[in-house]
């Protein structure tokens, strides 16, 4: 659907595409958060500082609800930021490519491979998720079991690795299965759900006859679905990321 296109450093390739939409969410999501805060006051709040201030609130009672919050109180910033990250990154891929015919022509880069074309091409209709990137979603996961072994550790020190060996040591392989597949299933689940709807988003672009002039009758709907997704798959990710967190440091684990 996108075309895959590396740039070489050094020894080391990078996903050229990936690597730009990520660089354009984070401006995104700083520019968000500017404007929640231009106008901060104590007083009574705009709306964008309500918003901001109920997503602070929401993720607070998410690290409440599922550890020591004293404990888990230096979550915050990351998950905050997680979220907000996770949710801009999947709603980049519903946004209309409305340079392509700009860049058509910029070979610097191979800027043109990655976002020139038709307007209307299978190829290039649409931005592209960096989530819809598996590489994307398996550093946000290798992030979370770090921070899992990070915090099992400052709270246990090396009697973290005990539950292991629970209830009877040869249990130890069932749980290092379960250990390596916490960050797959985060990874995959998020990557699955992006990709496939930028997938069905070409294919609805492709129908032709009624469905014709890009998707008319059925694109608002779908959207409307992928937003929906987007908002969750957000979700999931951040409140699995402080429930495997939580459960490292609770005294029963």
């Amino acid at each position: 659907m996108h075309d895959t296109v590396l740039w070489v450093l050094g020894n080391g390739t990078l996903h050229a595409k990936t690597l730009i939409m990520t660089w354009v969410t984070m401006i995104l999501l700083l520019g968000f958060v500017f404007l929640c805060k231009r106008n901060l006051t104590s007083g009574t709040p705009g709306k964008l500082q309500n918003l901001l201030e109920w997503i602070i609130d929401f993720v607070r009672g998410l690290i409440s609800d599922n550890m020591n919050y004293k404990k888990g109180s230096s979550l915050l910033g990351y998950l905050l930021s997680l979220i907000m990250f996770v949710f801009f990154a999947n709603m980049i891929g519903l946004i209309p490519n409305i340079f392509a015919p700009l860049l058509d022509h910029v070979h610097f880069a191979r800027i043109n491979e990655m976002f020139g074309g038709a307007i209307f091409s299978a190829r290039t209709t649409t931005f592209s998720s960096p989530t819809a990137d598996v590489n994307t979603t398996f550093a946000l996961s290798t992030i979370t079991i770090v921070l899992v072994l990070v915090y099992g550790l400052k709270y246990k020190g090396a009697h973290y690795f005990k539950h292991f060996l629970e209830p009877y040591p040869p249990f130890a392989i069932l749980h290092i299965i379960d250990f390596v597949a916490k960050p797959l299933t985060l990874a995959f689940r998020l990557f699955g759900n992006i990709y496939a709807g930028e997938i069905l988003i070409a294919v609805i672009l492709m129908i032709p006859g009624i469905f014709a002039f890009g998707g008319v009758i059925p694109m608002p709907f779908w959207l409307v679905f992928c937003v929906f997704i987007a908002v969750i798959q957000s979700y999931v990710f951040t409140i699995l990321t402080v429930a495997y967190v939580g459960q490292a440091i609770e005294e029963s684990h």
